[in-house]
């Protein structure tokens, strides 16, 4: 339904109905020293067709350069029925389906979506989506710290390879808890954690997270680690990427019992980069931590007449009790993003995303191979990688970087702000998106941009 907006004669009509004289009188509960003065500076209204030109040229400013940048958001191909699909108004427009009755649909694509998040990650149980995956590893590390609370020691294990800015979001909910974070070294050779890590760690913790792939695109020992940490009593948080699981082994089967809880970013399964927004969360556990889970959990069921009916279950959590007893911040969900990648994964199924891994792995050695035959150019980190991987540059990232934009080359992430001791480390990413022509382009422009050829590179 179109957003049309309330005359003045309607709002002053509404106002006499509740016996107020202003809308201002709606908030003098709010300190005025804490109250938003007017917008300053906003200009006229504009005709219609005036903020049409506007709009368009504006958008002709961005030059859809090729990307090469991970990091965390990646360009994945989303086949054009799963927001033909998802942009109906039953889904798109949709809220919290409070009312089950009156929402079977919602509830049916919310329950296929824990039925596919749980497959892949060989969990038991699945909520029904987060705001993304930073504030979904922190609420996994909540739960773990949770469920040892009888013999908690508060603290967690978090390995440097883990996405600096998920570090962040953990030291920001987790440390005004009193929950202590123990950053674990990794092999600046081999890009990954060692497998004897945890030998070095004194004293009992929660839980240990393991990313997987790790920010720097490498594979960790997950393995090794699960069984060394669940021999101590701690729980295993495995933080995934959900296209790699289409060929790496699911936390689920890790070590020899499985990871406790798998969590992460959902953004690839069929959600536009949109200049870094939005994305959600998953989360899956096994089934005794499944009433710890935050959010939303969607059942099946069947009615008196043997039909399916979908409802929200477990429900007892921080919408449904008092804010003191509440187990998490999150009250809702990215419902429409879970809905997107509940169809981008009807579509493709196991076959298809395992192509898409494999395209991935495929590219990215294609990309380092290209670009480490550069003078100046070479690997730095020698463990097995995914679609990401690191170079190390005789120069400074940052220069480099900016010179590729004027070839329409968003050539990476530069690392050396959070990983300095990698030197001049610059993280490329390549998925399925990325061709033959696309790499070679890239080389060429790296090459001009290196000065080991004067000529300029013209656009692919």
């Amino acid at each position: 339904m179109p957003f049309i907006p309330h005359t003045e004669a309607e709002v002053r009509r509404m106002l006499e109905v509740i016996g107020v004289r202003h809308l201002d009188a709606l908030f003098d509960e709010i300190p005025a020293a804490l109250r938003a003065p007017p917008p300053q500076g906003v200009p006229e209204g504009l005709p219609e067709m005036a903020v049409r030109r506007i709009a368009r040229r504006r958008a002709a400013q961005d030059r859809q350069p090729v990307s090469f940048l991970g990091a965390g958001c990646y360009e994945h191909h989303i086949p054009a029925a799963v927001w033909q699909i998802a942009a109906r108004g039953e889904f798109y427009s949709a809220y919290t389906p409070y009312q089950a009755e009156a929402s079977q649909g919602t509830l049916q694509v919310i329950y296929e979506f824990q039925s596919m998040l749980s497959a892949l990650t060989g969990l038991a149980v699945s909520n029904a989506s987060l705001y993304d995956g930073a504030t979904a590893t922190a609420e996994a590390a909540l739960m773990a710290v949770r469920q040892r609370r009888r013999d908690a020691a508060h603290r967690v294990l978090v390995p440097h390879t883990l996405h600096p800015l998920y570090r962040r979001v953990l030291s920001t909910l987790l440390a005004p808890q009193g929950i202590e974070l123990t950053l674990l070294d990794y092999d600046p050779d081999q890009g990954h954690l060692p497998e004897h890590a945890l030998e070095g760690v004194s004293g009992g913790f929660d839980a240990l997270l393991l990313p997987q792939p790790n920010f720097l695109g490498v594979l960790e020992p997950v393995d090794t680690l699960t069984r060394a940490a669940q021999a101590r009593g701690a729980l295993v948080i495995g933080v995934v990427n959900p296209i790699a699981l289409a060929r790496l082994a699911p936390p689920g089967e890790w070590g020899e019992a499985g990871a406790d809880i798998a969590c992460g970013e959902g953004q690839p399964l069929g959600i536009p980069m949109s200049s870094g927004g939005p994305g959600f969360g998953f989360l899956t556990c096994r089934r005794p931590l499944m009433r710890q889970l935050p959010g939303r959990l969607v059942g099946r069921t069947v009615d008196l007449d043997g039909k399916p009916g979908y409802t929200l279950t477990l429900q007892a959590r921080e919408q449904h009790i008092r804010r003191g007893r509440a187990t998490s911040n999150i009250c809702t969900n990215q419902g429409l993003m879970a809905t997107a990648a509940t169809l981008y994964l009807a579509l493709l199924g196991p076959d298809g995303l395992e192509r898409v891994a494999d395209c991935c792995l495929a590219r990215t050695h294609a990309l380092v191979e290209a670009l480490t035959g550069l003078p100046g150019v070479q690997s730095a980190l020698r463990g097995p990688h995914f679609h990401e991987a690191v170079l190390r540059l005789d120069r400074p990232v940052a220069p480099v970087l900016q010179a590729l934009e004027d070839h329409g080359i968003l050539g990476g992430h530069d690392l050396s702000a959070d990983y300095p001791e990698l030197g001049n480390a610059l993280l490329v990413c390549a998925t399925e998106m990325r061709d033959e022509v696309d790499i070679e382009y890239y080389r060429d422009s790296l090459a001009a941009v290196l000065n080991t050829r004067p000529d300029p590179v013209p656009s692919p």
